[in-house]
Order: C-alpha cells, then structure tokens, then sequence
C-alpha cells in the first residue's frame, strides 16, 4: 500500500518534477487533458513507480477539504504527501500548502523552486523553448531528450524518388518545434540514428510534415508507433526554388547531422 504520493500535473516529468517523484512511493497525477511533453498516461514512461490518475473534471468541483478527504480515503495508509512549491487544489484553486498542512493528518514536504542557469524550470518554459528550437536547454531541463511518438502514414512520394526517402508521421496533442533536427528514431525496438523535418513543405505543396529520413541501414517494416528523440537543431525551415536545391540542402544536412550523431 502506497504510504508517500507526489502530487501534481507533471508535464514533461522535467528535473523539478524529478524532485517530487524521488521523495515519494508513488506519483498522482492531476490530469487537465492539457499536457503536450507527456500527453496522457505517457507520464508512467517516464518513472519505474506506480502512477495514478485524477481527471479534473472529476474533481474540479471539490473543496479543499474534500480533495484531501479523496485522498485519504483512496490511500488508506498515506503518511507523507509530496508538493511543489506553488502547489494550489481544490475548486477555483483555494487550496494552499498552508491548508494542507493544516488538514492532512500525515506529513506534508514541500519542494522548493528548482532552477537551470538561473531559470526556474516549468512545464510552460520548456515548451516555449521547444516551439522556439532551443530542444538542448529544453533537453537540460528534461533531464533527457525530448521525444514524441506518431503514427506512420503515407507521404507524397517524392522522397525516394526525387530527394531522400521519409517515414511520414502523424503527431498528435505534442509540442511541436519547427525546423530539421537530429534525431534517434525507434522503430519496431530498434534505435536508429537519423534526421528529422518538422514544418510546413514550403518548396512543395505547404502542407505540414513530419518527415524522417534514417542515417543507416534500413529495411524492416512499420506496424506500430514510431518514436523520435529531438537531439540537436540543425537549420530552420526555408522554401527552395527547385527540387535541386532542395536536395542540395537535404544532403547537406544529413552531413550535419552525421557529424552530430558521431
């Protein structure tokens, strides 16, 4: 029986959520169907402890008090609850660390603000750092690569006949940056080098595309999700004026990303 739960969103499970979890037996997430790090139950992915879900909307109607009595009654044996610094619960967010301390019969510690080169490190940080191509200070903050997962779907055409051949993917409900990146892909439990294009096809048909292109030898077929680890930012996105020049510039950032990968 869980005796210490960490509570919150945990977005991204990032360093400070990091902070939380280590302190606890469990993780309880509270699930606002707004996470883009870690749609989901994709959270549990990322920690070897059990990890439980509260839908808001379940919960979002509860005082303060019936919140911490929720808990209680669905953790019989807790003792210690484990909050961030800003944590606030219960309808409308009256809720304080004060009023739990005040309310939960078990002990209640509190984690301080956990900052990088000075920046406090958030879910809503890391994401505009994503959107803005900076993934190697998102990374930091992450405590790993930032990954997402998409379904393999059917592309132009183009890429193996006039340019380099593409696994297409569709992403859903992640935060997205926008350029060419090196990647690792896992495909079918293997893990492959490779090069990534994340943005709208401006040299073709201006269409939104995720695209990625594998540095190594590749022959297996494609049944389930395809992953991919955003390593290095290579070049934003940019129209050519031909197929040529476009191909000019693939090849020339697979050179990139090679020596990236290496």
């Amino acid at each position: 029986m869980i005796k210490s739960i960490a509570i919150g969103s945990f977005d991204g499970i990032h360093i400070a959520h990091q902070e939380l979890i280590k302190r606890a037996e469990g993780v309880l997430v509270i699930e606002r169907g707004s996470a883009t790090l870690t749609p989901g139950w994709k959270r549990s992915l990322y920690t070897k402890k059990p990890t439980f879900f509260y839908l808001l909307e379940n919960i979002k109607t509860l005082s303060p008090q019936e919140f911490i009595n929720k808990i209680s009654r669905d953790f019989p044996k807790l003792e210690k609850i484990v909050v961030g610094y800003d944590f606030v619960f219960g309808k409308d967010r009256q809720g304080t660390i004060k009023i739990l301390e005040q309310n939960f019969k078990g002990q209640v510690e509190v984690v301080p603000e956990v900052k990088i080169d000075n920046i406090s490190v958030h879910s809503r940080v890391i994401r505009e750092y994503i959107k803005s191509n900076k993934i190697e200070i998102a990374n930091k903050m992450l405590n790993r690569f930032y990954r997402i997962d998409g379904e393999h779907i059917k592309g132009l055409g183009l890429g193996s006949k006039e340019l380099v051949p593409t696994i297409n993917l569709k992403v859903k409900q992640y935060t997205l940056p926008n350029g060419v990146f090196a990647v690792n892909a896992y495909i079918e439990s293997r893990v492959y080098k490779a090069i990534a294009f994340v943005g709208h096809r401006e040299s073709l048909d201006n269409s939104f595309t995720i695209e990625v292109h594998i540095l190594e030898n590749f022959n297996t077929g494609i049944k389930n999700s395809v992953w991919i680890e955003f390593k290095n930012f290579i070049r934003e996105t940019k129209k050519f004026n031909s197929l040529k020049e476009l191909k000019e510039q693939i090849l020339n950032d697979i050179k990139i990303a090679k020596r990236l990968h290496n």
